[in-house]
């Protein structure tokens, strides 16, 4: 059995990734990261989430995981993008939601993404993948569900925000499901 370390500090994300990897980790245990915060400064999704695994990894000798993720809009040029969890200043969802409809407001292109690049750091080295989430951008914000930018994003074919999702239904298709489906088979790869 590995135990792997989960390098975030953001529970929502916990969570979801526990239930997210749930039966694919098989006898393996994935548990928080209590180190220090990493310094988020590349200019990718991908780099990022390689500075968090990187740190993880060295800082517990434990094969890290860890993820890098936003909202990228096509009429803002891709933004908040990497800057999504800081898009006004604050680090509050709220303020960061409000921001962005205000920075649409009047725009008919809202095609969207959600974007998350996952990377794993162990001692056979470095890998890391990208899933995205396609999707338009509300014009207000609609459930109570998930978190971040969820009650403003409606994924393609779907009539619902992603936070009227149930967590199943959000797990089976978002972003990071995505990303880490794809972090699975190299997981497996490299730890049975």
């Amino acid at each position: 059995m590995t135990t792997f370390v989960l390098a975030t500090h953001n529970a929502h994300k916990v969570d979801e990734l526990r239930r997210i990897l749930g039966d694919r980790l098989g006898d393996h245990e994935l548990v928080a990261y209590d180190g220090p915060d990493a310094i988020e400064d590349a200019d990718t999704f991908e780099g990022n989430a390689l500075i968090k695994a990187r740190e993880a990894f060295a800082h517990t000798g434990l094969p890290a995981l860890a993820d890098d993720s936003g909202i990228a809009v096509d009429a803002l040029d891709g933004a908040p993008g990497i800057l999504s969890a800081r898009y006004a200043g604050t680090r509050d969802d709220g303020d960061n939601l409000r921001l962005l409809l205000q920075d649409l407001e009047g725009e008919p292109n809202r095609a969207a993404r959600f974007v998350c690049a996952a990377a794993l750091v162990d001692a056979d080295g470095e890998y890391v993948v990208r899933g995205e989430w396609p999707g338009t951008v509300l014009t207000e914000a609609a459930g109570a569900g998930g978190f971040g930018y969820d009650p403003i994003f409606r994924p393609d074919g779907e009539t619902r925000s992603a936070a009227e999702l149930s967590p199943a239904e959000k797990d089976a298709a978002s972003h990071r499901f995505r990303a880490f489906a794809l972090l699975t088979a190299e997981l497996r790869r490299r730890h049975g």
